[in-house]
């Protein structure tokens, strides 16, 4: 969400910068309106588009852990969740809200004002607005189709001002104001949706002066060089004095037409949209298991040390003056685990859990780098990926008196509470399900994971309307292994029903199983395997 939010900003900043350098100045009204507006919806809708045709894989650059690294096992972080129905948002959704309702508030509040201007004043109805005479006022402004004009006005020249008014009426330039207060509200933290908002607010009134000024134009200037008018801060509608404006407006008035040649200028903005295609297509090159295959020598030669083996171990922030320091980071790190951790719903839903070992690295700077995850599914990964991306800067690790790389590792184990008593997850069960040809392995849970990645290898077939129909992706399945050996409950998480049939196909055909076994028991065992398709 935070890349979408950037990306979208950084494409309002540019259509911005191009409009006021190349098309503020010319008398294009309408165009620029529709440029404003456009670009604004544009920069919203364009993150999310990818063009198949202009997507590159942009190669993603890491240092791989050899496999004795891996089995360098802390003790493992069992992260816990109990079903619960209270609210659960983090800090930063906190402030995102919190914001957002703000800003209602404001906006209410505004509401207010003007129900308060409407109730109080002189209704007259005509058959194109409704005009509200405030008492003892110089205000003069459109919102919807009212009109809301000052009795000090009245008393004046006032026709100009109500045809300059009509003009905004009949064109809904307050749809497009109200549109822009929407965008302050939800994205609130958003400069640019102010002005944008601006300009849009700008160009109302040189719409409306160049539509009053062909039959009134001598007037109308009386009317813009008096300065006697009452403002509201109100930021959605059409006020027909404004300070900061007159002098743009009278200088617009004055401004001869811009010739036609010059809307080629809005040319640009095909140019400007296809980059902007070509940047949100671009996708990072996946990271294929082939690459992972650095040996142990080449790593041991360089600046990395494990930590079980380094001299000095990395300090993490509070353990400067442990007598043990080694004992004090695995203890300050299972904390800061337990702490951050934050299930994921979807994990929840679908009944996801197990062992997510992680590997990262603490630098010679102390900063943490190179997160590697190895676990049942993407979602805990992710999770785990987080949490460690939060770890603080820690004093680096040394080898014979200089700063080194420090490779660590921990397992995260993902503990659904509302397993039934009967049930026990893949990675915890005492005695694992025996997949058949497996009943002599020494490593029986090995076994089983190279035994069912075969058996899906061997009966996957790629749905042809998926292939048609270019659909790709994981799709992440959970069942459960029953007390008598048998498959059940398989459930399915992808990214289209197709690759989910074909995924509950191949595993309604596992053998019968030997069960697992707790405490010398028979039990249903839950497991999940993510299976990726790819077009080549």
């Amino acid at each position: 969400m935070i890349q979408y939010i950037l990306e979208s900003i950084a494409f309002q900043l540019l259509f911005l910068v191009v409009y006021d350098f190349y098309l503020k100045k010319e008398t294009f009204f309408q165009w620029n309106r529709l440029y404003l507006l456009g670009t604004f919806v544009l920069s919203l809708i364009l993150p999310w588009v990818k063009i198949e045709a202009f997507k590159q894989q942009v190669p993603q650059t890491f240092a791989p852990y050899p496999e004795y690294f891996w089995k360098l096992q802390n003790e493992a972080v069992v992260a816990q969740v109990q079903e619960s129905s209270g609210w659960n948002i983090t800090w930063q959704e906190g402030i995102l809200y919190g914001g957002m309702l703000v800003a209602m508030v404001f906006f209410g509040l505004k509401i207010r004002q003007l129900y308060l201007l409407r109730k109080s004043g002189e209704k007259v109805t005509y058959p194109l607005f409704t005009q509200i005479v405030i008492t003892n006022s110089n205000i003069a402004f459109s919102f919807l189709k009212s009109i809301f004009i000052g009795d000090k006005v009245l008393k004046m020249k006032h026709d100009t001002i109500i045809a300059h008014e009509l003009v905004h009426i009949k064109q809904g330039h307050t749809y497009d104001l109200l549109f822009f207060e929407l965008m302050r509200i939800v994205g609130w933290f958003n400069p640019l949706v102010y002005v944008y908002q601006n300009r849009i607010s700008e160009l109302h009134e040189f719409i409306a002066d160049a539509q009053v000024s062909k039959e009134h134009q001598s007037e109308h200037y009386e009317q813009l060089l008096a300065q006697v008018f009452q403002t509201e801060h109100i930021s959605f509608i059409n006020q027909f004095f404004t300070k900061s404006l007159i002098k743009k407006r009278i200088v617009m008035l004055q401004k001869s037409k811009s010739k036609k040649v010059w809307q080629l200028k809005y040319l640009l903005l095909l140019p400007m949209v296809l980059g902007m295609l070509l940047y949100t297509s671009c996708e990072m090159e996946p990271k294929s298991e082939e690459k992972e295959t650095i040996d142990s020598t080449s790593l041991k030669s360089s600046q990395n040390f494990a930590f079980a083996e380094v001299e000095e171990v990395p300090i993490f922030p509070g353990c400067e003056d442990a007598e043990d320091k080694r004992a004090c980071f695995n203890e300050k790190i299972q904390k800061h685990i337990s702490k951050h951790f934050n299930y994921p719903q979807a994990a929840q839903d679908a009944n996801i859990a197990g062992r997510v070992n992680t590997m990262f690295m603490i630098t010679s700077e102390g900063t943490i780098e190179n997160i590697k995850m190895r676990g049942p599914d993407k979602l805990l990964e992710d999770e785990v990926e987080r949490i460690i991306k939060r770890l603080p800067q820690m004093t680096p690790g040394k080898h014979l008196g200089k700063a080194v790389n420090v490779p660590f590792s921990i397992p995260v184990v993902f503990k659904l509470d509302y397993l039934s008593s009967s049930e026990f997850s893949f990675s915890e069960v005492d005695e694992a399900p025996i997949f058949p040809g497996c009943e002599d392995a020494e490593d029986k849970r090995a076994c089983f994971n190279e035994k069912i990645q075969k058996h899906i290898s061997k009966h996957f077939n790629y749905p042809k309307a998926a292939i048609d129909a270019n659909i790709e992706g994981r799709v992440s399945t959970m069942f459960t292994i029953s007390s008598i050996g048998t498959i059940e409950n398989i459930k399915m998480r992808g990214p289209d029903k197709l690759l989910e049939d074909e995924v509950e196909r191949i595993i309604k055909r596992l053998p019968q199983m030997t069960p697992g076994k707790q405490s010398g028991t028979v039990v249903n065992v839950p497991f999940s395997i993510p299976v990726q398709f790819r077009l080549h």
